[in-house]
């Protein structure tokens, strides 16, 4: 029987000879890998983010640059490392320029998201910013769809999966801490709702 650690493979794989991706071109040309997730496969709680950045389509990591500091100094905050999580993106190659991902390539990439959710299990799914906020709701058709994640953010939701109901979490993108100082506070605050759920 398929382990996690298997399925998790095949996912890698089929993302790798995702030849029909207009990103996957500019992956090769640039030789950029491109990025999968990360952490213990067995995860109560897993971290969703937009797509990578320059840092992280280098290496094939999330979240390894100046965002990833922010979101290895939140799991800190509440006792927790990278390794005690998942974490992953919606889109898994970089869009050039850093730009936002488009509506085309969140919805090629986003089965492999689901299949890596389905595959993992966790009890939390935490969203980092609105383009996998707004994914989320919108997959699942909650009440809330087309709220701003300025309202959202923070807020604890049901989602019904294939494996049951679980809670869901919006948060607001790491990045922001870079540039604001109060968001820091919220994305502190919010996250500290983690350890009474996983």
């Amino acid at each position: 029987m398929a382990t996690k650690t298997d399925k998790l493979r095949a996912v890698r794989d089929d993302v790798w000879n995702l030849t029909q991706s207009p990103l996957y071109s500019y992956r090769t040309k640039t030789h950029y890998y491109p990025v999968l997730g990360e952490g213990d496969h067995d995860a109560t709680i897993m971290f969703i983010g937009e797509a990578p950045g320059e840092n992280e389509a280098k290496t094939g990591r999330p979240f390894c640059g100046a965002a990833g500091r922010v979101l290895t100094e939140l799991l800190a905050s509440i006792g927790m490392k990278r390794e005690d999580v998942y974490i992953s993106n919606i889109v898994k190659d970089r869009p050039p320029g850093n730009r936002d991902p488009f509506p085309d390539e969140i919805a090629l990439y986003a089965p492999f998201l689901d299949r890596q959710i389905d595959i993992i299990q966790p009890k939390v799914l935490v969203t980092l910013g609105r383009f996998s906020m707004n994914y989320m709701l919108e997959k699942y058709d909650l009440p809330q769809k087309g709220m701003p994640i300025s309202t959202l953010h923070g807020q604890l939701l049901d989602l019904s999966l294939s494996y049951g109901t679980i809670k869901f979490l919006p948060l607001y993108h790491p990045a922001v801490a870079l540039y604001n100082a109060s968001s820091k506070k919220t994305l502190l605050h919010d996250v500290a709702l983690l350890p009474s759920l996983g």
